[in-house]
């Protein structure tokens, strides 16, 4: 596939992460319910991340992937930083949602409470409140979609944990899936977890390409 059709799905996958729109996930015939208390597990898992560097891959609705490095630190930074051969980049202030595209110099902004990863990011956002176990495959998985109907622009965001005693709250976040109206599915999938690292707020800024001076990001 030639780049310029791997950058249109980059692009497409990557505003899919930022700010996605109604969404579901749909799991295989799952027989095992979710064990009582496994939502509380969940927000407890969310909430004892202070900071976490994970590798990630990105993969769109083709099976086109593409990979980096995200870096979480509560509340509501995070940052998507692709491979260089891919010139884009995704990333939080805290108040903020960027898509920074370096081949076309285009910067798009969304409040971080519009995307589907302000279950993650934004401190309002009570995912026990908007949050409800679905069954899963497995008994050491635990799947939690989390949906504010009131407001079914702010996206939908399934998030994935698995049973992992020396994660934060005793659940690994492994990955999540969101599929927009247009069907178009973006998952990422986390590896190489690493909480409580050193994190500067400087990394959660970025180059405008459309001006020479730094700017939040």
């Amino acid at each position: 596939m030639s780049f310029p059709n791997r950058r249109s799905a980059t692009a497409a996958a990557a505003l899919a992460l930022a700010v996605g729109i109604p969404a579901t996930f749909v799991i295989a015939p799952a027989p095992v319910e979710a064990a009582a208390g496994d939502l509380d597990k969940a927000v407890a898992a969310l909430r004892g991340i202070s900071t976490m560097k994970a590798d990630f891959t990105q993969t769109d609705r083709n099976g086109q992937s593409v990979s980096g490095v995200m870096t979480l630190k509560r509340p509501g930074k995070i940052r998507f930083q692709y491979d260089k051969s891919v010139p884009m980049l995704v990333v939080s202030n805290g108040k903020s949602m960027y898509l920074i595209d370096y081949e076309v110099n285009q910067v798009q902004r969304w409040p971080i409470k519009n995307s589907p990863l302000g279950a993650l990011l934004d401190p309002s956002r009570d995912m026990k409140k908007y949050g409800k176990l679905l069954p899963t495959d497995h008994p050491d998985v635990v799947s939690v979609q989390v949906r504010d109907t009131s407001h079914p622009e702010y996206g939908v965001i399934t998030l994935i944990f698995n049973r992992d005693a020396s994660a934060p709250g005793g659940l690994q976040l492994t990955h999540w899936v969101a599929l927009d109206a247009q069907n178009h599915r973006t998952t990422v999938r986390l590896r190489n977890q690493r909480y409580g690292v050193s994190v500067a707020d400087s990394a959660f800024t970025f180059r405008d390409p459309r001006r020479s001076s730094r700017r939040p990001g």
